[in-house]
């Protein structure tokens, strides 16, 4: 296979840190390269100087013969290197093919006058959206389409303009496994048809089954490339975070069975989203939701928490029945909600850390809803210093804006603000997602900390291993209700999938 792109010795410095150190990468020519690391670890500065968004410090980048000191965006573009990120840019009020040439609009000359080409829109459109296999009519808008659908259009989008290259950043991350099978089989006819693909991605079961090679990335620096089919994962991982991660089951002999911080009965919603129902959640114990995307998991924890309009039901909070008929009045309670959208519903973008970190604070101290009535900065000040240290989250500073954190720093911030909000019931919705390997294990040591300190911890994930590795019990949510609790030592990933799908 010939080389596409090489990037040799590449370092990168901003003020302050280097995020790469003679970092070296290369890409074939229809091979699927997968690229790993930590947040944090480099993989977005090296994707963003293939880009022609970042200039180097030093290094060389080959574009096939020639060699460059650095990209620009137009030299990156005419040779076919092309981005898909995680969070899709599609634009939901225009059709597909008017998507496919966002930025790009294709003209031509009649009677002097540059006018709109449809004809070749539609004819390219239809061509692109055949090779991801997207069966729509090109005038759909793209409102219309599902998560996967619109990742098609992304990749149809790359096609469109001629992509060599295309670097995926995430691509499963919102997907179902039959949507991640369709996405694989769409990568090998790219692969078939000569194009290259980098692959990011915090999955590692996905890399033996996608990808050829894979190179590491820890710390800025390159550890190095490795056969994806036969690298057992154990090395993938240390040689990520620089330590084996433990995935041993819980010890579920710290739950205080006769000790109950949280109980639900007879709950349910008034859209039926949420049937009928009942659990309880025992002192020190983390009880987990597993089953099929679109089950109500999700759903339920609204209900709870008061973002989804109750029809029936109690909640019980250490032994108190509490009303619950908004988000304020959650938080007023003492309940807290670690959403699975955290770029959406999880932070304020125009705040520093300390900033988000002690909103929630003045808000629950407020005598009025929706006033905040005195900040207190020195405070806020005092709250971005504790929980920057205790929960480890890796800044400049406090007074950084939290946009520029990595996912598992910024999941970190969120749950420091319901920490200084003195929350007692902790409802974690894909607390891990996105989030790479080594940050993962630092949130479930966090969920565990909070559980052997009394607190009530729910937690809703599409990943079993993950609900094996953390949760003492499991229920298995079905068609709107609960099928079944399953203790951790009787739960497997097959008997879980076996009453999901029942």
């Amino acid at each position: 296979m010939s080389t596409l792109v090489a990037v040799r010795d590449v370092v990168k410095r901003f003020p302050g840190t280097i995020a790469l150190q003679n970092v070296s990468f290369d890409i074939k020519a229809g091979e699927v390269h997968a690229l790993l690391g930590e947040n944090g670890a480099g993989k977005s500065t090296l994707m963003k100087i293939l880009s022609g968004i970042y200039e180097p410090t030093s290094g060389t980048i080959q574009l096939g013969e020639q060699s460059y000191s650095a990209l620009t965006p137009s030299i990156s573009k005419a040779y076919g290197i092309r981005l898909i990120y995680q969070e899709l840019s599609v634009i939901d009020h225009l059709s597909i093919e008017e998507n496919l040439f966002v930025g790009n609009i294709p003209t031509k000359k009649v009677m002097g006058i540059s006018i709109l080409d449809k004809k070749y829109m539609r004819e390219t459109a239809l061509t692109a959206m055949k090779r991801v296999g997207l069966n729509r009519h090109p005038s759909l808008l793209v409102s219309e389409l599902s998560i996967s659908e619109k990742q098609q259009v992304e990749i149809a989008k790359a096609l469109a303009s001629d992509a060599r290259i295309i670097i995926m950043d995430e691509p499963t991350s919102s997907l179902t496994d039959e949507e991640v099978k369709h996405l694989f089989a769409v990568i090998h006819e790219l692969k078939s048809q000569g194009i290259g693909i980098v692959y990011i991605s915090h999955k590692l079961k996905e890399i033996p089954i996608i990808a050829d090679r894979v190179s590491v990335l820890k710390d800025g620096s390159y550890v190095g490339t490795f056969d994806a089919k036969t690298t057992p994962p154990q090395k993938l991982v240390a040689s990520m975070v620089g330590r084996e991660i433990s995935h041993e089951r819980p010890n579920s002999e710290r739950v205080e069975k006769e000790r109950i911080v949280f109980a639900v009965k007879n709950l349910s919603s008034t859209d039926q989203r949420v049937k009928d129902v009942s659990f309880q959640l025992h002192k020190g114990e983390i009880l987990g939701f597993a089953g099929l995307i679109g089950s109500g998991r999700s759903e339920l924890m609204e209900v709870i928490f008061g973002a989804r309009k109750k029809a029936t039901g109690e909640v019980e909070l250490n032994g108190k029945t509490v009303s619950i008929k908004s988000p304020y009045q959650a938080v007023k309670a003492g309940l807290a909600f670690v959403t699975e959208d955290r770029r959406h519903t999880g932070f304020f973008h125009n705040f520093s850390i300390a900033e988000n970190i002690s909103i929630l604070p003045f808000v629950k101290s407020a005598k009025h809803q929706l006033s905040l009535e005195r900040l207190d900065f020195e405070q806020e000040r005092q709250f971005g210093d504790e929980y920057k240290n205790k929960l480890r989250i890796r800044c400049a500073s406090p007074q950084q804006n939290i946009t520029e954190l990595s996912g598992g720093n910024q999941q970190k911030a969120i749950i420091a603000k319901w920490l200084a909000a003195d929350s007692d019931l902790f409802i974690f919705d894909e607390p891990t997602r996105g989030i790479d390997i080594g940050a993962k294990s630092e949130i479930y040591q966090i969920m565990r900390e909070l559980a052997d300190a009394g607190k009530g911890i729910l937690v809703v994930s599409s990943e079993l291993p993950e609900l094996l590795s953390v949760c003492d019990r499991i229920a298995v949510y079905k068609d709107g209700g609960i099928a079944s609790i399953l203790n951790n030592q009787d739960a497997s990933e097959e008997t879980i999938m076996q009453i999901a799908t029942a």
